[in-house]
């Protein structure tokens, strides 16, 4: 198992790289793939591109950030300038950054997708196509039914071009309905289908003529939903569970058979486990007794700490794409989780490893959030 980058690592080398920046490249290309994902990881947001860019090979890098980092390192370089990023991110990260930040509520943020899509194909044909083959139909259809009117050519002898519209084949032609729609985007976007991807090409625009907006604004939520659920932001009805009311004799409670701190109970998180805070003895009780654990034990408390901080982040309607959301929510997680763990220490007359290794995370905080609600309050 290789060793964590000393704390402050990533510092260390953007300082260094003012005053001589091939050390600085040259102290970063030693680190193993891991370890510069890791210096990267825990780079404030506003420093990262610096750091991206004395990467050896950031082409292998940006692929494995998870992706809630990825969407905050875009956001933080500014979208106008991170087409570089966006040339190297996965499928899988490109939907989960539009999950995040190309809605509002439960609709389509137009604003923010014409930002995203320019970005792409900013990036390239290639980037461009692999972003709109991965991305929801539906998502893609509002966005073109909020940008361009289409129409089919018919075989009507006194069919006449639509004035002012465009075409790359003949058969349908387009127009945007502002003119302050980026066209060239548009025009961008559509002949990257045509020219690799015809069949998307044809549905896509026939989507935008025929397809309801209701019913398109539906199934594209529910796909979204869905894959949030995965990446562990769940519904918000059933994110508020962690708040829910438990009476007073129900909070001394310690659960039987349940061992919260296994494995097996890891999953893949959208964000980076964070550090351990610099002064354990300044911290909350439950960062105090995740610091006593073994490594594995360890590894899992702070996996089921970010888990928690996601339910957080969703229940008290958090910006998910924002940066500040996720330490924010784990900063809350741990405030009321140490209450909760402090209660049952002390009825049980247990150490609190004890307690954290028999009772889940959440189980403290709804404790915690029920002996102070009004603090605790989304």
């Amino acid at each position: 198992m290789l060793e964590r980058p000393a704390p402050h690592a990533a510092r260390r080398i953007l300082d260094l790289a003012r005053t001589d920046r091939d050390a600085a490249q040259h102290a970063l290309a030693e680190q193993p793939i891991d370890v510069q994902l890791e210096l990267v990881c825990e780079t404030p947001v506003a420093r990262r591109a610096a750091l991206l860019d004395l990467l050896p090979e950031p082409e292998r890098v940006i692929p494995l950030l998870p992706e809630a980092e990825l969407c905050f390192t875009v956001k933080a370089v500014g979208l106008e300038s991170a087409s570089w990023l966006l040339a190297h991110a996965t499928p899988e990260q490109l939907v989960a950054c539009l999950d995040l930040d190309g809605w509002e509520g439960t609709l389509p943020n137009q604003r923010s997708l014409d930002t995203w899509i320019a970005a792409l194909v900013e990036a390239g044909e290639e980037p461009l196509l692999r972003g709109l083959q991965a991305v929801d139909p539906e998502l893609l259809t509002l966005f073109m039914k909020s940008r361009v009117e289409v129409m089919l050519r018919t075989n009507d002898d006194d069919w006449q071009d639509p004035i002012g519209a465009e075409t790359l084949d003949g058969q349908f032609f387009f127009r945007t309905l502002s003119e302050d729609d980026d066209a060239a985007a548009i025009i961008a976007l559509l002949r990257t289908l045509f020219e690799h991807d015809y069949w998307m090409y044809f549905r896509l625009l026939q989507s935008v003529i025929w397809e309801l907006a209701s019913e398109t604004e539906e199934w594209a939520l529910r796909w979204r939903a869905g894959r949030l659920e995965d990446l562990g932001f769940p519904p918000w009805e059933e994110a508020m569970n962690i708040y829910r009311y438990l009476p007073p004799e129900q909070r001394g409670e310690l659960p039987q058979d349940v061992a919260p701190l296994a494995p097996a109970a890891r999953w893949q998180l959208p964000v980076a486990i964070p550090r351990m805070p610099a002064r354990l003895d300044e911290g909350a009780l439950l960062f105090r007794t995740i610091a006593a654990l073994e490594n594995e034990e360890r590894r899992t408390a702070f996996h089921a700490l970010v888990a928690l901080a996601n339910k957080i982040a969703v229940a008290d309607r958090l910006v998910l794409s924002d940066a500040e959301s996720t330490p924010r929510a784990i900063e809350k997680a741990a405030r009321f989780a140490s209450a909760g763990l402090e209660l049952l220490a002390r009825e049980h007359g247990l150490d609190p490893i004890e307690v954290l290794r028999r009772a889940p995370l959440e189980r403290l905080f709804r404790i915690g959030a029920n002996l102070d609600p009004a603090a605790a309050k989304p």
